[in-house]
């Protein structure tokens, strides 16, 4: 059953792409690796962290190839999750403004529906682009794209499967292990991507379900959930733990929740799922509460599983040349991010941390330069994370419950977008700002955004925490006017003194 469901869902990531067929595949590949021939780096896998390693790499002189199973570069992110989410965000969220805001702001038009294809074609385009320009930086860079399913067979060969059903050995000096992740799946719940769907079957439904159920209040839940939504879904999130996007500073994720209530999202949280029954048109979910008691029957057109991702790292021959992982799959790797094994190394989604690309993609670039001997550094405390529903909301460093537990004496400053000028005539001011600094030195721990454009906003704070700035340092910078940013200098302001416009 899983098998099928891993090749149903692959099938659907096949349509996504609009992939060639494998003897175009094979044409397009710039001369595969030879048993002769040895680069310096060697990447498996071609999504963020593994393609940015791989342009790193050649960058540094060093001589390149990188493989990638998918047969389009740029991993999940690009081709089945970040990128394509992101368009139907945005093309849904245009809709549901067009229907529920223009008439307010004076624009008013008759006959507004939904071209769910012309949507869909709209993603595709972007995806495909993307992704070309990435074979393109490969030709600029001359790296060697080997398109094929790779394994490990010792610390300097890999075993690779073409996509035009050949195969060969590609050596390496150093290998970088770039595999990312996949779906995390939940027992009794076997996903087939038509009536039970991953977030990959989730960007290419054909028909808007009218409910949508989604397993799990995660970041992916919660945009793809507000896809549907927008659309015209009735959308019901299914939640194990208390709290909705548990890794959320607890004060902006209860305002967080209820904005989402008032886009008309449902919340059923402490609540696991118990049975699933799919026999009839729809699906039928047996739920019951986490802590045990009486059942209840959802129904639903359409499922999401969305209960997180696990490492992309069983069946890379990992274990066959004594590479150590942990329980949960994550390559274990030292501060250089090479592996117990001398030579091999792994970055991204397949080792600890947080799953996001803009992390792969800073452990890529330290991975390289480590290899080529220089000095390479990330900055865990400072990754930012971003969730892309409307408003965004955005943080990076330290939540208030973090800091508490910390035992560190903390001072906090909000602000309102209620207050903020911009924000009010644009007529979109739900939301606040909430800045975090230590009270003996007014260095900022953590900064919480929740406003429209709170992803391009949060960057400041990024860059703050990084050189150990504090409050009055963005409170003394002169913010342009009228803008939303304004608000996180007022927050500031309110941390260390008082803010002006509140």
């Amino acid at each position: 059953m899983a098998m099928a469901s891993l090749a149903r869902r692959r099938a659907v990531e096949a349509v996504l792409l609009r992939r060639p067929h494998a003897a175009a595949w094979a044409s397009a590949c710039r001369g595969y690796a030879t048993s002769g021939e040895e680069s310096d780096v060697v990447v498996i896998g071609g999504g963020p962290g593994g393609y940015v390693a791989a342009i790193k790499a050649a960058q540094l002189g060093l001589k390149t190839t990188c493989i990638e199973k998918r047969g389009a570069l740029g991993g999940t992110c690009l081709n089945v999750g970040c990128i394509p989410s992101k368009a139907l965000l945005h093309s849904s969220h245009m809709y549901h403004e067009a229907k529920s805001s223009f008439a307010h702001h004076g624009v008013k038009f008759s006959n507004l529906e939904v071209d769910l294809p012309a949507m869909m074609a709209q993603k595709d385009k972007a995806v495909s682009g993307l992704t070309k320009g990435i074979e393109g930086l490969f030709k600029k860079n001359k790296v060697e794209y080997v398109k094929g399913f790779g394994k490990l067979v010792s610390p300097s060969e890999v075993s690779v499967d073409l996509v035009d059903g050949g195969s060969t050995i590609v050596k390496g000096k150093n290998i970088i292990v770039a595999t990312g992740s996949d779906v995390k799946s939940l027992p009794g719940v076997t996903i087939d991507e038509k009536k039970i769907v991953s977030s990959t079957g989730a960007l290419a439904l054909t028909e808007i379900p009218k409910k949508l159920v989604v397993i799990g209040a995660g970041y992916i839940g919660l945009e793809m959930g507000s896809v549907w939504n927008r659309l015209g879904s009735e959308v019901t999130v299914v939640e194990f733990a208390p709290d909705i996007v548990p890794s959320m500073d607890g004060e902006i994720r209860k305002q967080f929740q209820r904005m989402l209530e008032k886009q008309k999202f449902k919340f059923m949280l402490k609540t696991k799922v118990v049975g699933v029954d799919t026999s009839g048109s729809g699906v039928k979910l047996t739920v019951e509460p986490a802590a045990g008691g009486e059942q209840s029957v959802i129904e639903a057109d359409v499922v999401l599983v969305s209960a997180g991702r696990v490492p992309y790292t069983a069946g890379i021959g990992l274990h066959a040349i004594g590479v150590e992982t942990d329980k949960g799959g994550r390559v274990l790797v030292d501060k250089r991010f090479m592996t117990n094994v001398k030579g091999v190394y792994a970055i991204g989604d397949a080792i600890p941390g947080p799953m996001l690309a803009h992390k792969a993609e800073e452990d890529g670039v330290a991975c390289v330069e480590f290899i080529a001997g220089k000095e390479g550094h990330v900055d865990y405390d400072t990754v930012p994370g971003v969730v892309y529903t409307h408003p965004e909301v955005a943080s990076v460093g330290k939540t208030e419950e973090q800091v508490k537990a910390s035992g560190v004496a903390y001072q906090v400053g909000k602000f309102p977008l209620l207050a903020n000028s911009r924000a009010k005539a644009i007529d979109d001011a739900e939301g606040m700002v909430k800045v975090i600094s230590e009270k003996e030195t007014d260095r900022i721990l953590g900064v919480h955004i929740m406003s429209p454009g709170a992803g391009e906003i949060i960057h400041e704070a990024v860059l703050a925490l990084q050189y150990g700035a504090s409050s009055e340092d963005i409170a003394r910078t002169c913010h342009a006017h009228p803008t939303v940013s304004e608000a996180l200098k007022e927050a500031c302001m309110n941390t260390y003194d008082k803010a002006i416009h509140m």
